[in-house]
């Protein structure tokens, strides 16, 4: 499954300061059961914008995983809600099937 989100870094904070504690959060995150990797991208047109995924193999091992509630992953997000907004897009199951063009 993925967990989506979208960041939008306040004035007079940069997005490669979020990133670097996106960064720091995400790998203690990732040592938890069940966890696929992250990614955090940049809108191209409103550059304070970012999206962030995070890939699981299920929603019950993101919502049991121990790593959310780690107080160093707690301190880093507390320490970045002053220069951020976040508005979680939603959970995405897995898709059964991807439409995709064919390469020539």
């Amino acid at each position: 499954m993925k967990f989506i989100f979208e960041v939008t870094v306040k004035p007079g904070y940069e997005p490669e300061q979020y990133a670097r504690a996106w960064m720091e959060a995400s790998q203690i995150i990732q040592q938890g059961n069940g966890a696929r990797g992250t990614y955090l991208h940049r809108n191209l047109n409103e550059s304070n914008k970012l999206l962030a995924i995070a890939h699981w193999q299920s929603k019950a091992d993101r919502d049991a995983s121990s790593s959310l509630e780690d107080p160093r992953v707690k301190a880093i997000v507390n320490s970045q809600a002053q220069h951020c907004d976040i508005r979680v897009i939603g959970e995405f199951d897995e898709p059964e099937w991807c439409a995709e063009p064919p390469k020539e």
